[in-house]
């Protein structure tokens, strides 16, 4: 049989079909846009942002030896942990994503801290990978002081047992059990010299699991180790080591701490809240100085606050006075210091800050004082 003449395809089919074939390659692009790298830090105490929202931190703390990890997209992993420490005492690091402050380290966008009675919910939810070979804990700590700081060491410290291997234990001794977000845990209290600190360990190993971290905190409260008008500075989950760890990991990890809880009148979330914002400015080539006035203009005392605001693009924070701002750049809460954590119905406090920018220099569009938006001078 003869084969059948082949027929040249007109010019404006190829034309046509080369063009579908691009289009289709294009929303192959567009629907998946490339992921983040993942970055790997070795430093001892190094650090890094994921999700725009979290910090990363290497945290080795404990040892001399190398200590690595790796960010990803939704956690880390430990790809590096040399060395070991005797089981009967500290363990080598705490390597941990979390939400908030940790000794002047703040999150970018961060409503923490936030004092606990105005606090209406706080869910979270962690995945974790775990490895054999090695003399470990899984844990996440909660963070509780009478002030609300963004340095140092606090008052009280809340560990969550996730998962216990080897000859290891909590700081001082079991108290009892008790029943928290619907699970059994042993229950041990004591402190390491710097803090009090009260330990839910879990029976069997949990891999994942999603919670309210205020469930833990009101366990706290009920039993003399923190008061309501505490602060929740930070939320952290991660592992200590003891010996080895490397491909520990945490496959994801999520935390939002919702205001508006019933504490205190006009305390942060408060119905009470109104406000206005002045936000006075010197500009020069390259930087400024931003003097901020906040005006509480409802009827009732705020006990505290917390002024949200977001820098436009290219400017970051270099210093600030009269206030902790959590992040440089981006979304930024400035938090107050002691001397004028309160402001009375009519009143005002202050605080300022140094910056950078580059391109033409705009002030903030919004503010907001304590989840309400405030108008501006």
């Amino acid at each position: 049989m003869r084969p059948l003449p082949h027929r040249p395809r007109p010019v404006r089919g190829l034309f046509a079909a080369l063009l579908s074939a691009f289009a289709a390659l294009a929303a192959l692009l567009v629907a998946a846009p490339p992921a983040q790298a993942d970055t790997t830090i070795c430093e001892q105490f190094g650090s890094t942002v994921i999700q725009g929202r979290y910090v990363v931190q290497n945290n080795r703390w404990g040892t001399s030896a190398t200590q690595c990890v790796t960010a990803t997209d939704t956690g880390f992993r430990l790809t590096q942990a040399d060395g070991s420490v005797p089981t009967n005492g500290a363990p080598k690091s705490y390597p941990s994503v979390f939400n908030g402050c940790h000794y002047t380290n703040c999150s970018p966008g961060t409503n923490l801290p936030a004092q606990l009675s105005n606090i209406s919910s706080a869910p979270s939810s962690i995945s974790y990978g775990f490895v054999s070979g090695a003399v470990y804990n899984a844990s996440y700590d909660i963070w509780l002081d009478p002030t609300p700081r963004t340095d140092g060491v606090n008052r009280t410290e809340i560990m969550i047992w996730f998962n216990r291997v080897g000859s290891i234990q909590p700081i001082g001794s079991q108290v009892g059990t008790a029943t928290v977000g619907g699970r059994t845990w042993q229950v041990w209290t004591g402190s390491n010299g710097s803090n009090d600190v009260i330990s839910f360990v879990a029976p069997s190993a949990i891999s994942s699991w999603s919670f309210d971290v205020m469930d833990f905190v009101d366990q706290a409260v009920a039993r003399g180790l923190a008061q309501n008008n505490w602060y929740l500075t930070s939320v952290q989950g991660g592992f200590e080591p003891w010996q080895n760890g490397a491909g520990l990991a945490v496959n994801s990890f999520s935390s939002t701490v919702n205001l508006g809880g019933g504490g205190d009148p006009g305390g942060p979330g408060g119905p009470a809240t109104a406000c206005q914002v002045t936000f006075a400015t010197s500009v020069w080539q390259g930087g400024y100085t931003a003097d901020v006035t906040v005006k509480n203009t409802g009827t009732t005392a705020l006990n505290t606050w917390q002024l949200g605001f977001t820098l436009p693009s290219g400017q970051r924070v270099t210093s600030s006075w009269n206030a902790t701002l959590s992040g440089s750049s981006g979304a930024v809460t400035a938090t107050p210091v002691a001397h004028n954590a309160q402001i009375a119905a009519g009143g005002s406090q202050s605080f300022g800050f140094q910056g950078t920018y580059s391109g033409t220099f705009a002030k903030p569009g919004t503010f907001t004082l304590n989840g309400t938006a405030c108008t501006s001078a």
